[in-house]
């Protein structure tokens, strides 16, 4: 089976492209354009495509023409998981968190696993014994408390994310901008580290899967072993397809 994943966010627009089970090609930034023209490259037999920004509608009318098998929008209330939704409102909760939680219990079956998505917002997501989906957090990312210091004060300057995820952040800022950078890069690395320490010490086994565009930030400045995979969200994806396409 070969099927393309597109999962249209707040930010970006992600593509993949799976063969079987191997991801073989993943793009960020695409327009609709670009994706058509990557899906007449791979010419996958299913596809799948998920957003949180905008309705899926006319991506998936642009895509059927290109697609002979089963082409899936994803509705998080009404379509059919390989794992429990568990989540009060499933209606609203968002198609990226659900596609990241199913990619987990794939990796991890049978285990409690919180998933950290760091991008726009801050999710924080926990899937119970790698089989139910629970729920969990959203916070505002690193660029929302940037732009939030900067809109809702008078003087305060508007700072971008650091290029370079290593880059060190001060604690002690002695001037305006690294006081603020202080603040907004640590404050949210320790918020989340925690957080999986408050999942740690309830969920002994909890295995912890860092995603999303500001992964690479995070990922040196949290505590204990955690496992990184970008493309999470993807899988996901490709996984809620195969089992629609099976079932």
């Amino acid at each position: 089976m070969r099927t393309a994943t597109l999962d249209i966010g707040n930010t970006a627009v992600k593509y993949g492209y799976f063969e079987g089970s191997e991801l073989r090609y993943r793009a960020t930034g695409q327009t609709l354009a670009e994706v058509l023209a990557l899906v007449q490259l791979h010419q996958p037999t299913h596809a799948i495509v998920a957003s949180v920004a905008e309705p899926t509608t006319d991506w998936a009318a642009a895509l059927r023409p290109l697609v002979p098998g089963q082409l899936l929008e994803l509705a998080p209330a009404t379509t059919p998981l390989p794992l429990r939704n568990g989540y009060a409102t499933p209606h609203t909760l968002g198609a990226d968190r659900l596609a990241a939680a199913v990619g987990a219990a794939w990796l991890h079956p049978n285990q409690d696993i919180l998933v950290i998505d760091a991008g726009t917002a801050i999710k924080c997501d926990f899937v119970e014994g790698g089989h139910t989906f629970r729920g969990g957090s959203i916070g505002p990312g690193l660029r929302l408390r940037f732009q939030a210091l900067h809109t809702f004060t008078g003087r305060l300057p508007l700072l971008e994310v650091p290029n370079a995820p290593s880059v060190a952040v001060p604690l002690i800022g002695d001037d305006t901008q690294s006081a603020i950078r202080s603040g907004v890069l640590n404050g949210a690395a320790a918020e989340v580290n925690g957080l999986i320490d408050t999942y740690r010490a309830q969920y002994p086994g909890l295995a912890v899967l860092l995603t999303g565009g500001d992964a690479g930030f995070f990922q040196p400045r949290l505590k204990g072993y955690i496992f990184a995979i970008p493309e999470l969200v993807l899988l996901g994806l490709h996984r809620i397809l195969v089992h629609n396409v099976e079932n």
